[in-house]
């Protein structure tokens, strides 16, 4: 019984698990953040106005280590039209993160650390990466789970939608 129990439990985390809190429609959560290599906290709330890309990730997965740098091409682009992305690792081991971040002198994104994962109890991702695509008024209007190279073009175009429709 136990060992079918264990099976399931990775079937499950293998898949998509439980139906995400944060759907589309509703509003995101304010939560807060902790910057990575700065000081003080981020709220979420604080960015309304702007479109948001609020991503999920952590330094031990392979889609997220080709995403993030992806993900910063188009924070860089998109800053100009009132774009914010956000990155959330949700390593245990800040060192972790900041191994990984270390590969790239720059960070056009910004970055923040969830050591004990209440932005994911919160949000509840299926997998990793997991992004949120936020209007200015907060409400979540998509989110991309998992990732393959071509959702960062689907991504962007979402995000240059929403910016001009604020």
């Amino acid at each position: 019984m136990r060992r079918l129990l264990t099976v399931v439990l990775l079937a499950g985390c293998a898949t998509t698990g439980p139906a995400p809190r944060t759907q589309v429609g509703t509003p995101v959560p304010d939560l807060l953040l902790q910057p990575l290599g700065g000081s003080g906290e981020l709220r979420l709330a604080s960015l309304r106005g702007k479109v948001v890309l609020l991503d999920i990730w952590a330094s031990w997965c392979a889609p997220c280590k080709e995403e993030m740098p992806l993900l910063d091409e188009i924070a860089a682009r998109l800053k100009s039209h009132n774009v914010e992305v956000v990155a959330v690792s949700v390593d245990k081991e800040k060192a972790s993160a900041e191994a990984f971040l270390a590969t790239r002198p720059t960070w056009a994104l910004r970055l923040a650390h969830d050591p004990e994962g209440r932005v994911a109890d919160l949000l509840q991702p299926t997998k990793m990466p997991t992004s949120y695509l936020i209007d200015a008024a907060g409400v979540v209007r998509h989110v991309n789970v998992g990732f393959e190279r071509n959702d960062a073009v689907v991504m962007e175009a979402r995000l240059r939608e929403l910016a001009a429709a604020r």
